[in-house]
């Protein structure tokens, strides 16, 4: 008779049921989702791991672990990786993506509800609606506390050598002091030597202010941050003069798209709008910084009688667009501009509609984290954002 693997995974299972009972219902429902994990990829790639087969869509390449909490406990997993495969879409178990979706339906839900001052007993009706559990307020609120426990764990881990860095930030409404204020989050995603992306951190502050995004990028750095050799945003107050007093040698790359749309308030006509916005396309899209500065020269010397203000603006303003392209050329599209948080901003905003006014910053904080450390996470395992083969 033929022995599978399943078999042995299942005997596995029963034995620590019959020595743990109840106690080793975690143990027991690693071992079958690891197991389940196992035969998906396999049916994924087309063949066994080590199975000569023609037909087979890729490679098995070892396993990843991670820790999921479950109603029957933490899940010591380990998530099967592939490699070569054809599509060129990485294989991720849907067995655990469907948990996953349900952990982080039930986190978010209790942390939005926190967020709008909801009772308890409105959060236990939402989660059980969500993700079909029953909780009590005092499982309720324990959850609540470790959800605030792994998301400081995760504002404040260490971080690395990071070349490239992108740095953003969007206004919430929060309580503050008896009346309704805007409030900053400060957001700081970064590209590794890999050419992975990642979120490294986030914050909250009552403003844009020096003092603000300095103590946020001394904190990048006080985790380990190290290495970095463009930092590319838009023009946030206070930043230019927070970036000079912590990462003096760096240089600043200020977003090519934001400059696009800055320039419309220099055009005197909205019939010059299309030429203005091709002429500075020209000046972005150079081959070369030599090139580039001819491009603005020229621009500038055209619009200096009919557009002196433009012209003025152009010449201090565009060349702080032109930093990149002192990095390879291959990385310059994704660092041009801040777009490529555009993505992120979009979920937090779909997130923090839903409470509309934040009691505090705290609060605030609280779900944008949620929400940029899963982004983080897809980003992590997702595909490679820039080759740095190309440097």
């Amino acid at each position: 008779m033929t022995h599978h693997p399943e078999d042995t995974a299942f005997a596995l299972v029963l034995e620590t049921l019959i020595e743990n009972g109840l106690d080793g219902m975690a143990e027991a429902m690693s071992l079958l989702m690891n197991e389940a994990m196992r035969l998906e990829r396999a049916r994924y790639l087309g063949a066994e791991p080590y199975e000569r087969n023609k037909d087979r869509r890729g490679h098995a390449n070892g396993y990843k672990p991670k820790q999921v909490r479950s109603r029957v406990g933490a899940l010591d997993l380990q998530v099967p990786q592939t490699r070569g495969v054809a599509s060129g879409e990485p294989f991720y178990p849907t067995s655990l993506e469907r948990g996953l979706r349900s952990e982080r339906a039930l986190k978010l839900a209790i942390a939005e509800m926190y967020v709008q001052g909801v009772s308890t007993r409105r959060v236990e009706a939402i989660t059980k609606q969500l993700c079909g559990l029953d909780l009590t307020s005092t499982e309720v609120s324990r959850a609540a506390a470790e959800l605030d426990e792994m998301l400081e764990s995760w504002r404040t881990r260490p971080l690395g050598e990071v070349p490239y860095l992108i740095l953003d930030a969007r206004y919430e409404k929060v309580r503050h002091g008896g009346r309704v204020v805007s409030c900053a989050v400060l957001v700081a995603v970064g590209v590794d030597t890999a050419g992975k992306r990642s979120v490294l951190g986030v914050s909250v502050s009552l403003s844009e202010a020096e003092v603000h995004w300095r103590a946020f990028l001394r904190s990048l750095l006080e985790r380990g941050l190290h290495g970095i050799r463009l930092v590319t945003s838009d023009d946030h107050g206070g930043l230019k003069a927070a970036l000079a007093s912590t990462l003096t040698s760096v240089p600043w790359q200020r977003c090519q798209c934001h400059l696009q749309r800055n320039a419309v308030a220099y055009v005197p006509r909205v019939a010059m709008r299309k030429e203005v916005a091709e002429g500075i396309r020209a000046v972005f899209t150079a081959p070369d910084r030599k090139e580039a500065d001819r491009q603005l020269g020229l621009f500038c010397e055209r619009y200096r009688d009919q557009a002196p203000r433009l012209a003025d603006w152009a010449e201090e303003n565009l060349p702080e667009g032109l930093t990149v392209m002192d990095v390879p050329r291959s990385h310059q599209k994704r660092l041009r501009t801040s777009n490529g948080l555009e993505r992120l901003n979009k979920e937090i905003k779909r997130r923090t509609r839903v409470a509309t006014l934040f009691p505090n910053e705290a609060s605030l904080l609280r779900l944008v984290t949620a929400v940029v450390m899963e982004i983080s996470e897809d980003w992590e395992t997702g595909k490679t954002y820039i080759n740095m083969e190309g440097d």
